[in-house]
C-alpha cells in the first residue's frame, strides 16, 4: 500500500479547518494541526481539540507570524493546507515564504473553499476578498510552488440552511417569505461541509490534482434560486411570498448596509446575480470536477438536506 503523504492545517480549529483535519486523520493521512499554545488553553476550544486528539491529530505549537516555527512544522509533512480566515488571507505570503524556505513540500491549498476567484465579478466589499485570494495564487504560482486550489462553492451552513436568505440570521428556511436577489435563475452550487472536506482530501495524493483547480460541483447540488424555492414550497407544501431585488437593489443595500451583512450581499450579487460560480467553462486545462474524479464519496444532496427541516 502507498504510504499516504502527512498533512498540516493551519487554521485547523476554524470551520472548515476542523473538518479538513478530521477528514485527513479519518482518510489514514498522518495529520497534524499548527496551534498556538493559547489555543491549547481556550476553554471555548478544549472539546474541539480532545475530539481530534482522539482521532490521532497531532497539534504542533507554532504560529502564522512566526516564521521559525513555521517552518519547523512544515518541514515535518509532505502537504500543507491553510485555512485561515478572511483577516488572514493576505497573510498567506508568510507561508508561502516557510514552504519555500523549507523545500521539501509537495503540495499546498491555501484558504479558499468559496468561489473560484479568477473567474468573479466582485464588487465591494467582497471585492478585495476575492483579490487578495487570486494575489494569493500568482504568488504560488511565481514561487513555484506545487498546489491545488478548492473551489467548494455555497455551503449548507452558512447558506442553505436559510435559504440563501443572507439578510437574515436563521438557522432554518423561511415558510412564509422569500427574498431573492436578481431574477432568481443564476445556477448556484450547495456543498455540506463534510462533504467538501471528503473530496478535499481524496485530492491530496491525486496526480490528476496538481497545479489544478477542483471543483466541488456536484450535479444533484445545483440550483438556480427559483428552483431551490420550488423544492422548498413542494417539500412544506406553501407557496412563498417572493420579493425579487433587482442588481441596483442589491447594490444599493451593500452600500447601505454595514460590515459583515455587506459582505454578505456582496458575495450574493457575485453568486445570484452575476451567476459566478456557473457562467463560465471548466476547462481541463486548469480544473476538474471532484464528484466526477471520485464518484464513491457519497454526498448529501440539496433535496436530502432540506428534507431536515420539513
Amino acid at each position: 500500500m502507498v504510504e499516504k503523504s502527512k498533512i498540516l492545517i493551519i487554521g485547523g480549529t476554524g470551520y472548515i479547518g476542523k473538518i479538513i483535519a478530521e477528514a485527513g486523520s479519518n482518510a489514514g493521512h498522518p495529520t497534524y494541526v499548527l496551534v498556538r499554545e493559547s489555543t491549547l488553553c481556550d476553554p471555548f476550544k478544549s472539546s474541539l481539540i480532545d475530539s481530534l486528539k482522539k482521532l490521532g491529530v497531532t497539534f504542533i505549537i507554532g504560529d502564522l507570524y512566526d516564521q521559525e516555527s513555521l517552518v519547523k512544522a512544515i518541514k515535518q509533512v509532505d502537504v500543507v493546507f491553510s485555512t485561515v480566515g478572511s483577516e488572514q488571507l493576505g497573510d498567506q505570503v508568510k507561508i508561502i515564504a516557510a514552504i519555500k524556505q523549507a523545500g521539501n513540500i509537495k503540495k499546498f491549498y491555501p484558504s479558499e473553499y468559496g468561489n473560484d476567484v479568477d473567474r468573479v465579478h466582485g464588487v465591494e466589499p467582497a471585492k478585495t476578498l476575492f483579490d487578495i485570494k487570486s494575489g494569493i495564487r500568482r504568488a504560488i504560482e511565481d514561487a513555484g510552488i506545487p498546489h491545488t486550489y478548492v473551489t467548494s462553492y455555497c455551503t449548507f451552513g452558512h447558506f442553505l440552511k436559510r435559504l440563501a436568505q443572507l439578510e437574515l440570521e436563521s438557522n432554518v428556511p423561511p415558510r412564509d417569505k422569500v427574498v431573492i436577489l436578481g431574477d432568481g435563475n443564476a445556477k448556484v452550487v450547495y456543498n455540506e461541509e463534510y462533504d467538501i472536506g471528503a473530496y478535499t482530501i481524496r485530492s491530496v495524493d491525486d496526480p490528476r490534482t496538481l497545479n489544478k483547480i477542483v471543483y466541488v460541483k456536484p450535479p444533484d447540488n445545483v440550483y438556480s434560486f427559483n428552483e431551490l424555492v420550488s423544492l422548498w414550497e413542494k417539500k412544506i407544501g406553501k407557496i412563498l411570498e417572493k420579493v425579487y431585488l433587482s442588481e441596483d437593489q442589491v447594490l444599493r443595500k451593500i452600500q447601505e448596509y454595514p460590515i459583515p451583512l455587506n459582505t454578505m450581499l456582496s458575495i450574493g450579487h457575485s453568486v445570484f446575480v452575476k451567476g459566478d460560480q456557473t457562467n463560465f467553462e471548466m476547462e481541463p486545462s486548469f480544473g476538474v470536477e471532484a464528484s466526477a474524479l471520485y464518484p464513491d464519496v457519497k454526498y448529501t444532496t440539496v433535496d436530502e438536506y432540506l428534507s431536515r427541516f420539513v
